[in-house]
């Protein structure tokens, strides 16, 4: 009589608590990343930061290209005429500074959701409530991603907007010519994948200075130390980081002044996207689920 009178309100709370959805554990994410105050300053004034580091090479741009002679001098009598680099709108919008600053914020921002529970110590609540870890990663990568991919959306269609309507005298693009929805794309799609790169970064190492100078050396240290074209293995590594793929998929198709022994052709580009992401996520949800809180 006891065993029943203390096992009855266990069977009955067990069986009035509804079961944990997956829409519960996004909800849940969805709360959590906004529950801080860094990630509104930090995603409201980083696309602005980026936007206008590419607005303000438009307009510089467009200050040089409106005060030069349509047609360049002619060189001195004796001297061989020097090629002449036509202009690229598509680099205003796409400056490599602007968007490795981009790549440092997401990755940073994925990094903070997975460290900052086991630092605040709120993974254990979140494990104790629901314990399995793969859902609940599958669920706060879902959130990120998705918050990430609106993020780099605006981003990169108002620096594009923006700049080409700025550089609309001096041959600005629309969308629909040749590499520039494609340069929007892929832009877009890097804020998603470095924050998935953050998120592994941060289930790795768990500590906050620790993955953020790992989220700088993996995304914007290694394609520098594997730039050098003299053994192809070096390059192919360097042609295997995000950003070098990302410089790909922008490039200008009608400007190409590559001179690279062993480029990255763009099916590679969108190949090394799609291998880091998945790798990126499988890492993030495998460390989780098998290692101690």
């Amino acid at each position: 009589m006891t065993a029943q009178t203390i096992a009855g309100p266990e069977a009955c709370a067990t069986a009035l608590d509804p079961p944990t959805r997956f829409h519960h554990l996004l909800i849940a994410e969805w709360i959590k990343l906004w529950s801080l105050r860094s990630t509104y300053w930090v995603l409201g004034i980083g696309p602005l930061a980026v936007i206008g580091i590419n607005v303000n090479s438009a307009l510089s741009n467009a200050d040089r290209l409106a005060h030069q002679p349509e047609l360049p001098p002619a060189p001195p009598p004796g001297r061989p005429e020097l090629p002449q680099m036509l202009f690229d709108p598509l680099a205003s919008a796409f400056v490599d500074p602007a968007w490795q600053l981009l790549m440092v914020i997401a990755g940073s921002v994925g990094a903070i959701a997975v460290f900052g529970e086991y630092t605040s110590g709120l993974i254990r609540t979140t494990f104790a409530a629901v314990p399995a870890r793969r859902a609940v990663m599958t669920a706060k990568v879902a959130v990120m991603a998705a918050v990430m991919l609106v993020l780099g959306t605006v981003t990169a269609g108002a620096s594009f907007g923006v700049t080409q309507a700025i550089l609309q005298d001096h041959h600005g693009m629309s969308i629909g010519d040749p590499g520039a929805l494609r340069a929007v794309a892929a832009s877009a799609l890097l804020a998603p994948l470095c924050a998935l790169v953050g998120m592994a970064l941060g289930a790795l190492i768990r500590h906050a200075a620790g993955t953020v100078v790992a989220v700088v050396g993996v995304l914007l240290l290694l394609p520098a130390l594997f730039m050098g074209e003299t053994y192809r293995w070096v390059k192919e590594i360097g042609n295997a980081m995000p950003l070098t793929a990302w410089r790909a998929l922008v490039q200008n198709p009608g400007r190409d002044y590559s001179v690279d022994k062993y480029p990255v052709s763009v099916t590679e580009g969108w190949i090394v996207f799609g291998a880091w992401s998945l790798v990126a996520v499988a890492v993030a949800v495998a460390v989780v689920h098998h290692r101690d809180v």
